[in-house]
């Protein structure tokens, strides 16, 4: 059984204060507090066998942050995880690494795409139920077989201030 963990991105730079939003980075902040998110993380045992993280600069430091602490040994990028990235494309790739891979995923991104991706995994469509705070977690069973669209159980939901 799988488990995927989404991961949102922490605090960032002001939004419209960088000529290019894909470049806006973390803040002193926003770096401290992750660093303090991921210690605890892997104080609860943690250890995913891939963090997938949209290239945007926030989000890259984000799990640049997270691999430093020792969640993961590999880190990768993928466009479908950008601002308004292609969900169905990533349901491809993920059914390719649950036959690949191991048992523990992390992607790290933004919203609103990881609140809706979770409730489209959990309930088959978006609700606008869950909210995902930044530098706040999801966990999710997949299933082991088929599609984990509507089939998907919601374990953890956890906002960044119980893990500060």
């Amino acid at each position: 059984m799988a488990e995927l963990y989404i991961i949102r991105h922490g605090l960032a730079g002001e939004h419209g204060s960088y000529p290019n939003d894909d470049e806006r980075p973390l803040t002193e902040e926003g770096h401290r507090r992750t660093h303090k998110i991921a210690k605890r993380l892997r104080e609860l045992d943690l250890q995913f066998d891939l963090i997938l993280t949209s290239p945007l600069t926030r989000a890259r430091q984000t799990a640049e942050i997270l691999q430093s602490r020792g969640l993961s040994d590999r880190l990768e990028a993928s466009a479908d995880l950008a601002p308004g990235g292609d969900f169905d494309h990533w349901l491809t790739w993920l059914d390719q690494w649950q036959h690949t891979e191991k048992n523990q995923l992390a992607i790290v991104g933004h919203e609103p795409n990881l609140s809706e991706w979770a409730e489209r995994l959990v309930w088959g469509e978006p609700k606008h139920q869950l909210v995902l705070k930044k530098a706040g977690v999801i966990g999710l069973t997949l299933p082991e077989t088929g599609s984990p669209v509507g089939r998907s159980c919601l374990f953890w939901l956890t906002p960044p201030k119980f893990l500060l």
